[in-house]
């Protein structure tokens, strides 16, 4: 019997959360912190007793989230906006696009697949899909193999969402050089990966997974040459100046990213999701990294030792959060039921089963993974 491993999660950040020590799911859904919980919590017993300063004051969290976003990311708000999701985000850059070839990961998470089929379909940008290798690596070479005059950018994710492979975000600006734009689908990396935002043109994320605010938050950030060659496609009301100017005209783009503002959000996931960006601030991505690799270290240490066949890269410069894995011989179904039995929550997909941890996550979680897999 394998003895039961001591410690706790990361210092000044896992007290903030309650879930489960088994649950390994985070690339799906990232339990939020009681800040979050408070936050809106508070913005909506708010909102049941309005009075005429009400609403403007809780609007003022977007602002502030805004900064906060703007902050993790190498940027400024004038280059941030906040999105209701990853997706939203990902169309504007689709639909930005008045035409060319755009290089996609035919692997690659279906969010980063639909907007550019739709662009095209427009008669707008076309997709171009690049064979990635088996593991979900993007690399520099194959990228650098696909490119022709005809390309005017790459989209692909931070962190492949099947076997957590890191893009070498760097790299692949280097590549396609300063006159292509590079937008990152970071919706599995942000908040867990310390990686160079600000290599991309265009950042897109959601917060319901690694920055653990829960649904309907996220933001967006835009560089000068991705405001300057994007159109304001799907521009709303609220993302045009003198937005409240009501006129009766219509009036031009705002300067900035909240070009890419369709209507106002909804303050409550706005307070969430500042309370959540404040909290991974405040600790420090690195230091979560940190965090996740060595735990991610002691579940690769456990599927090794239980026969178990990695899909995830072993170093810990190449992966993110996510560990994928097969067991021999035994239906991914059953090696889930395994895991359910000893309190683990994985993400099980048809043919593996992944696993991800986070700065709350402790070494007892690895012990609950070694449990389960020696039944099988």
């Amino acid at each position: 019997m394998t003895p039961q491993r001591t410690g706790g999660g990361l210092p000044g950040y896992a007290e903030h959360f309650e879930e489960p020590a088994g649950y390994l799911d985070f690339a799906r859904y990232g339990p939020p912190s009681r800040q979050v919980l408070d936050a809106t919590s508070d913005a909506l017993n708010r909102s049941a007793r309005a009075d005429r300063h009400t609403v403007n004051d809780l609007m003022l969290a977007e602002q502030r989230a805004r900064e906060a976003a703007a902050r993790l990311a190498g940027t400024d708000p004038a280059h941030t906006v906040l999105l209701p999701n990853a997706s939203t985000g990902m169309f504007h850059a689709a639909f930005g696009l008045p035409g060319g070839a755009v290089l996609v990961p035919a692997g690659d998470f279906p969010a980063n697949h639909y907007p550019w089929r739709r662009s095209a379909g427009l008669g707008r940008a076309v997709p171009h899909w690049l064979a990635a290798a088996p593991d979900g690596r993007v690399t520099p070479d194959a990228v650098r193999v696909a490119l022709c005059d005809d390309v005017v950018a790459l989209s692909v994710s931070a962190v492949d969402f099947r076997t957590g492979y890191r893009a070498d975000l760097a790299a692949l600006r280097e590549v396609i050089g300063p006159d292509r734009l590079l937008i990152v689908d970071a919706i599995q990396g942000f908040g867990v990966a310390d990686l160079p935002w600000q290599a991309a043109d265009v950042v897109v994320t959601g917060g319901q997974k690694w920055l653990r605010a829960s649904w309907s938050t996220g933001f967006a950030t835009l560089s000068d040459r991705a405001l300057e060659r994007l159109e304001p496609t799907l521009t709303g009301w609220t993302g045009v100046q003198d937005a409240a100017l009501f006129d009766d005209r219509g009036h031009p783009p705002a300067d900035g990213a909240q070009r890419w503002s369709v209507t106002n959000l909804s303050p409550v996931a706005a307070a969430g999701l500042e309370a959540a960006l404040n909290l991974v601030e405040k600790v420090g991505v690195p230091a979560i990294e940190a965090h996740v690799s060595a735990r991610l270290d002691e579940l690769i240490e456990v599927v090794h030792r239980c026969g178990g066949h990695l899909l995830s890269p072993e170093a810990p410069a190449e992966r993110g959060g996510i560990l994928s894995f097969r067991m021999p011989r035994t239906p991914a179904a059953d090696v889930a039921a395994a895991l359910h039995a000893h309190g683990v929550t994985p993400t099980v997909r048809p043919d593996s089963v992944r696993l991800s941890a986070h700065g709350s996550t402790t070494p007892a979680a690895a012990d609950h993974v070694h449990a389960a897999l020696t039944t099988l």
